[in-house]
């Protein structure tokens, strides 16, 4: 069996990765930015000659770089956020071969996701947000789909994953700003300032969405994560029947 834990920022995926990780010792925690067979977030996804480029181009940390990277159908993941390092600019020039912020066109980011979930054959996983957060978010804010194109293209995924063990655990909030203003207080340095939630607001304040709609700041970030979520309930509802439970944010039992 596989499990994927899904819900908006906030909701309580890691806590409960962690939980059931603990308890079963035999699953393997997979989170963002680790190497994942199904999730590319926080990975830079390059054929081979772009890898070569980046090796020689950042030579200095080439061990480094090749020690987070993972051969992959004619392709490397570069599992960048993994490296530490003051190289100037390395983690932002990477970024940009991520598959996700409108890096890729809507057929190929479909033919990547597609085809990576085809080739996946491993079990025992416990995967963070890795079949909804990083592909909704990109199909709403970056290539501006209409929400039954996204439903659509889901329905693809279950039958690519038909032949597949899995379940979606997907935690519901119903107070999206408490938790938000959680992980807000969670992610500033010493010193109290915020270091997640204004990147997390640019993000979606310069998204091709938000400015095809003139919309920006805080309450229309939080209006778009309670569209996002009713649209995973949704998909998951009619795309996903009998293979997913809903749990509620920070009030279930394992």
């Amino acid at each position: 069996m596989n499990y994927f834990i899904e819900g908006l920022q906030g909701s309580g995926k890691s806590t409960l990765v962690r939980k059931l990780s603990e308890k079963n010792s035999e699953y393997r925690p997979i989170c963002e930015g680790d190497y994942s067979p199904v999730e590319l977030a926080w990975c830079a996804y390059v054929d081979r000659k772009t890898y070569n480029e980046i090796l020689e181009k950042y030579g200095m940390i080439r061990d480094e770089i090749e020690a987070k990277s993972v051969e992959e159908d004619n392709h490397v993941i570069i599992c960048y956020t993994k490296i530490i390092t003051d190289v100037p600019g390395f983690h932002k020039d990477l970024e940009h071969y991520e598959i996700y912020n409108g890096n890729r066109d809507s057929k190929e980011f479909k033919d990547i996701i597609l085809r990576r979930l085809r080739n996946w054959h491993s079990d025992n996983n416990i995967f963070e947000c890795s079949i909804f957060q990083n592909i909704v978010e990109d199909m709403i804010l970056y290539q501006c789909l209409e929400d039954q194109e996204i439903i659509n293209f889901y329905r693809e995924i279950k039958v690519v994953l038909n032949e597949k063990e899995y379940q979606i655990f997907y935690i519901k909030t119903d107070d999206i700003a408490g938790n938000i203003d959680v992980i807000r207080k969670e992610r500033s340095d010493d010193n109290g300032n915020e270091m997640w939630f204004p990147l997390m607001l640019g993000y979606f304040d310069n998204s091709p969405y938000a400015k095809a709609k003139g919309i920006s700041g805080k309450e229309a970030l939080f209006e778009h994560f309670r569209h996002r979520q009713e649209l995973e309930l949704r998909i998951c509802k009619e795309v996903f029947d009998g293979k997913y439970t809903i749990l509620k944010s920070k009030d279930y039992s394992l």
